[in-house]
């Protein structure tokens, strides 16, 4: 062959892995917007129920007050933390994710239909705990599984998880304020509206494309995610090797220890939120009231998160996680502090401002850390952790409101998450030294 020739099959062959690049970039455009509208699905369906949860808990059989309500939603994280992991894990070994987010997205919807049908069949409020169980461990497998998708995509880290959290804000916001206005209709309205969503999202999520994007997809993105082990060096796939791989990276624990107290807050919001901005003794406000102010938090946090996923791939994960972290703490104990509704609601804004700062940098972590075989346990245990901070979120604010009132329970949660973003700091800043001058400005900081 001449030289020419030899260069024109060069040519040719540099074209054609250029059309096949960018015909890859367009499918995981596609899939990331529909996997993002998955989780949009999941999350309205599931904070669709929290303005009303006062009323709901009764017409399922509780007695009214935040220990039944605190109870309604600890059931279904409980669940969550149970099975996380077992959905990650069994998505891993099968080398499939699509099968099993519609299978958690069409259960889950079905119990949603379970627990509105309780009352008309005169069932207490402990069957309505064991189906919130049922639906949490189908649920969990939907949402999981859908972000772990994400992670599998090419364009970034930042990028993926900024739209994951795009998604988780959106839809709480979506949700609140549609359930509150739902709640004022009938206790029940909003649990059938939310099988109805779960259900969309099994079908859209049928629609996606089950590629297992791994060792391809992610070697082009070695250099944003600085994951250059190979998978051979995990001690086995699954579970067992994430497991493998946090005892001998013991930084992987630091983006689950801000994923463990970031969602604490947020559970503590749902839960203590809604019956602070409704309690007489404080705001007053209606169910419909409290969906619109907690959509205070969750629209900027929403809006914000693709933005600030990009910014922390340019500029590394230290300064949004830690700074945003402890602005978020700061303003947490503010609105519990407020005098006024109009200072609460600002507050809750700025909240939501500081979420989104820290929310997709910390998800990047995980990503950072682990290799593609793995990943859909990584983000089982990292959602593990998150829902164990929701837990602890319904737990700690619902005991520490009723044993104290609110303002002691604000402070002790916002203190909390101030705690963590100082005694990690210097962790932060190993695991993500920094880029950029605004970068290594944090970083030597």
């Amino acid at each position: 062959m001449s030289d020419g020739d030899s260069s024109a099959a060069t040519a040719a062959g540099g074209d054609r892995a250029a059309e096949i690049d960018t015909a890859g970039a367009a499918a995981d455009a596609t899939d990331r917007r529909r996997l993002g509208a998955v989780v949009l699905a999941v999350l309205i369906s599931q904070v669709l129920l929290y303005p009303g949860v006062p009323d709901l808990v009764v017409a399922l059989g509780a007695p009214a007050g935040i220990d039944a309500g605190m109870w309604f939603l600890v059931a279904e994280f409980g669940a969550f933390v149970t099975f996380a992991v077992v959905w990650g894990a069994l998505s891993d070994a099968l080398g499939t994710r699509v099968p099993l987010i519609v299978t958690g997205a069409l259960g889950g919807a079905a119990s949603y239909v379970a627990l509105a049908s309780l009352p008309g069949l005169g069932l207490g409020f402990g069957a309505a705990l064991l189906v919130r169980v049922v639906g949490g461990a189908l649920t969990i497998g939907a949402f999981s599984l859908s972000i772990t998708l994400l992670m599998d995509l090419r364009g970034g880290n930042g990028r993926n998880m900024g739209t994951a959290g795009f998604a988780i804000g959106l839809g709480a916001a979506v949700g609140s304020v549609v359930g509150g206005s739902l709640a004022g209709l009938g206790a029940l309205y909003p649990v059938y509206a939310g099988a109805v969503v779960l259900a969309a999202a099994g079908l859209l999520a049928a629609t996606v494309d089950d590629r297992r994007r791994t060792a391809a997809a992610n070697n082009s993105e070695a250099s944003d995610s600085g994951a250059s082990d190979s998978a051979s060096e995990t001690d086995g796939g699954g579970f067992r090797g994430v497991l493998a791989r946090a005892r001998t990276t013991p930084g992987l624990l630091v983006p689950l220890a801000f994923g463990f107290v970031d969602r604490l807050t947020a559970g503590f919001f749902a839960l203590v939120g809604v019956y602070y901005f409704q309690d007489p003794a404080t705001f007053r406000l209606s169910a419909a009231g409290a969906g619109a102010t907690l959509a205070l938090f969750f629209v900027p946090f929403a809006l914000l998160q693709s933005p600030f996923g990009a910014l922390s791939d340019r500029i590394g994960r230290f300064l949004p996680v830690v700074a945003g972290s402890l602005a978020y703490g700061v303003a947490t104990v503010g609105v519990g502090v407020a005098p006024a509704y109009p200072i609460a609601a600002a507050l809750m804004v700025l909240v939501g401002v500081c979420g989104a700062l820290m929310a997709p940098a910390t998800m990047a972590l995980v990503t950072d850390l682990v290799e593609p075989e793995v990943r859909g346990a990584a983000m089982g245990l990292f959602n593990v952790f998150g829902s164990l901070g929701f837990l602890a979120g319904f737990l700690v604010g619902g005991s520490a409101t009723g044993a104290f009132g609110y303002t002691p329970a604000f402070l002790a949660v916002g203190g909390l998450e101030l705690a963590i973003a100082l005694a990690l700091l210097p962790a932060v800043r190993s695991l993500s030294p920094g880029a950029g001058v605004i970068g290594r400005l944090g970083a030597e900081g």
